[in-house]
C-alpha cells in the first residue's frame, strides 16, 4: 500500500516548532504581573492569612464549645470568602499567581489547632483570630495609602474597614 500523504519538508516543520515557541513565549510574557513588587508581597501575605482564616474557621464552627465563638467563626468564614475573592480577581486580573495552598506556617498553625478540643481549642483559635487580624489590618491600612495598583488601593481600604470591625468583635470574645 502507497502513502499518498504529502511530506511536511523539516524546514516548514522546524519554522512550526519555532512560531510555536515564540507564541508560547510571549503569552508566558503577557501574562506576568503588572503589579508592584510591593503590591505582589502585599497579595502573597494577606492571601495566605485570609486562607488560614476561613481554613481554621470552617474548623471552629465544627469544634468550638462556645456559640460566640462558633458565630464568629461563621462571620470569618463568609468574610473572608468574599474578600479572598476579590483579591484573587484583582491578583489575576494583573497577571500576578494567587496561592491555593496554606504555606508551611499557616498548615502547621492549622495542625495546632485541629489537635486541641473543648475550651482549650476556643482559647487558641480566638488567639489565633485576633493575632492575624492585628497582623492583617496594619497591612491593609497601609496599603489602601501606599498600593501603587488603584484596583489594590481601593479594595485594601475597604478591606481595612471590614478587619477593624473585625477586631472588635474578636475584642469581646473571650
Amino acid at each position: 500500500m502507497l502513502n499518498h500523504a504529502p511530506r511536511l519538508s523539516s524546514h516548514i516543520v522546524t519554522r512550526a516548532i519555532v512560531l510555536g515557541s515564540a507564541l508560547l513565549f510571549a503569552s508566558h510574557a503577557f501574562a506576568a504581573s503588572t503589579l508592584s513588587p510591593a503590591d505582589q508581597s502585599f497579595v502573597a501575605k494577606v492571601s495566605q492569612g485570609g486562607m488560614f482564616e476561613v481554613a481554621s474557621s470552617k474548623l471552629a464552627v465544627e469544634k468550638a464549645q462556645a456559640q460566640d465563638i462558633k458565630d464568629m467563626a461563621n462571620t470569618e468564614v463568609h468574610d473572608h470568602t468574599l474578600v479572598g475573592d476579590k483579591l484573587a480577581a484583582i491578583a489575576s486580573k494583573n497577571g500576578d499567581s494567587f496561592p491555593t495552598e496554606l504555606n508551611a506556617d499557616f498548615t502547621q498553625r492549622m495542625k495546632d489547632l485541629q489537635a486541641l478540643s473543648g475550651t482549650a481549642f476556643d482559647t487558641a483559635y480566638a488567639a489565633q483570630m485576633k493575632r492575624i487580624h492585628a497582623i492583617d489590618g496594619a497591612a491593609f491600612a497601609k496599603e489602601a495609602k501606599t498600593a501603587q495598583n488603584a484596583d489594590l488601593k481601593a479594595f485594601a481600604a475597604e478591606t481595612a474597614g471590614i478587619v477593624k470591625m473585625h477586631i472588635g468583635s474578636w475584642q469581646t470574645v473571650r
